[in-house]
């Protein structure tokens, strides 16, 4: 995957053409460095084409009646599921993630597509209370118009289609430019299939391309009614700053610092089974991972020694070996950032490497880090790999404060008293907090905050359901 026509080609208007430089860039295996593919390097030229073909399509494309939008949106469900298996190796191969991950990103993709379909046909709107007697007041659904997405190499496929799945369903024409990184799965996939069932023209494009060029080309467009950004906090804050001064619509989900706060009651050995999910899974680069351990110091010692004793045991290797718990890095970059400007820092600022702390080629080992302070790039930055820092900490409130003081989305507490759980998790300013869970255990993590601001709780009160690299049984394998 993909075979002819995707291969190094954009897709705009329904049709495979080439980006107006006649560019193209290579497409990685990400553990074995070998070249599987091309993307086309469309740039502002190229999204132009693209957005007028949306804006165009626009229109009658929401005409059609909702079942007959829900029908396209369930075949190319229907297109992905018949090919589940190329597409979960492409993900392997392109994001450099295990098998299960891959198998969650594009079983995601295919749920989201049959959810849209499903529910476009459900509600066209509301009645609402009058404001006077004799009145008749009546709300309905109608689409945005032409979508820009921007969307991230982790989950290339799944972060696109929680909005490609809704967006086409409820009338918009979408213009996607996925990650350069992750093109074929991200983005090419998306177009063999559109062009598979028929899609009409210009429902669906594609722009590949690099984020300077066709990035930023797509956010900054006049033509496009809202643009949805998934990506880093410092990209995001450009774009925010540049809609406001055009009065652009925009939705963004950044990165941040989330902390896993491990209280002085809580079940240590459910904790670290946690941590490993929290912090290591897919190499620890979503957006979604912990990234601060804040551990209250009557547990502390236990905490350390459990979740080291599973750090150390993780295999580390190519993603096709299905031993290996963790695969590569996405990139050199990615390395270099986690490696020089975060661990190596920390360490000389006192931080204690208790394991880890070395690589081959992009495979990270699994780290974890003792004695971090706040002062340090270890707390204070996104970490986004396989590094788990861990702060010590004396009271619950200062675990509280300390939270609070980053940005972040997306929280873990422990504590064998859920009540108390329930009462932390009030206090966190988080948009999703889980107690005595890890991370994208409940499915919260497939929603997408509109307009409002909502705070989700999940509370874990049946057994875990956590991969079983994350639960094995410790070795001393190293």
């Amino acid at each position: 995957m993909p075979s002819h026509p995707g291969d190094g080609r954009l897709y705009i208007d329904g049709e495979f053409v080439a980006a107006a430089s006649r560019r193209s860039g290579v497409v990685e295996e990400k553990a074995t460095g070998r070249e599987i593919g091309r993307y086309a390097l469309g740039a502002a030229e190229d999204v132009d084409r693209a957005v007028a073909a949306a804006r165009a399509a626009q229109s009658g494309w929401a005409g059609l009646a909702a079942p007959e939008r829900g029908r396209y949106v369930r075949e190319l469900g229907r297109y992905l599921e018949d090919r589940f298996g190329e597409l979960v190796e492409q993900s392997m191969r392109e994001t450099g993630g295990v098998r299960a991950k891959a198998e969650d990103e594009v079983g995601t993709s295919v749920r989201q597509l049959a959810l849209s379909a499903v529910q476009v046909s459900e509600n066209a709107g509301e009645i609402l209370p009058p404001y006077k007697a004799g009145k008749l007041s009546l709300s309905r659904v109608v689409p945005l118009g032409v979508l820009g997405l921007i969307t991230p190499w982790n989950y290339p496929m799944n972060l696109a289609m929680r909005a490609v799945a809704p967006g086409l369903a409820f009338g918009n024409t979408v213009v996607l430019k996925p990650a350069e990184l992750t093109p074929v799965i991200g983005g090419q996939v998306l177009a063999e299939a559109a062009e598979h069932v028929g899609l009409p023209r210009g429902v669906l494009n594609v722009v590949t391309g690099e984020g300077p060029e066709a990035g930023w080309a797509l956010a900054r467009h006049q033509g496009v009614d809202m643009l949805d950004f998934t990506g880093s906090r410092e990209v995001g804050l450009a774009i925010s700053r540049a809609a406001a001064g055009e009065l652009r619509d925009i939705r963004l989900e950044l990165g941040g610092s989330n902390a896993f706060v491990v209280l002085d009651d809580a079940d240590v050995e459910l904790a670290a089974d946690c941590a490993m999910v929290a912090s290591l899974e897919f190499q620890g680069q979503t957006c979604i991972s912990a990234s601060r351990h804040i551990v209250q110091r009557a547990v502390a010692d236990a905490y350390v020694e459990a979740v080291v004793r599973r750090a150390a045991a993780l295999k580390v290797g190519d993603p096709f070996d299905a031993g290996n718990a963790l695969g590569p890095l996405i990139s050199r970059a990615q390395l270099d950032r986690l490696h020089r400007t975060i661990v190596e820092p920390s360490l000389a600022m006192g931080a204690r490497l208790v394991t880890g702390g070395t690589y081959e080629g992009l495979f990270y080992r699994p780290t974890v880090l003792t004695g971090v302070t706040p002062r340090m790039p270890a707390f204070r930055e996104e970490v986004f790999g396989p590094v788990i820092p861990v702060t010590v900490v004396d009271t619950e409130e200062e675990a509280v404060a300390l939270t609070n003081g980053l940005p972040m989305l997306m929280n873990s507490v422990f504590t064998r008293d859920l009540i108390r759980g329930l009462s932390v998790a009030e206090r966190l300013a988080a948009g999703e907090v889980h107690v005595n869970d890890a991370h994208a255990r409940h499915g919260a993590e497939n929603q997408m905050p509109g307009f409002t601001r909502r705070q989700w709780i999940g509370l874990q009160r049946t057994p875990l359901n956590l991969p079983d690299w994350a639960t094995a049984p410790a070795t001393d394998e190293s």
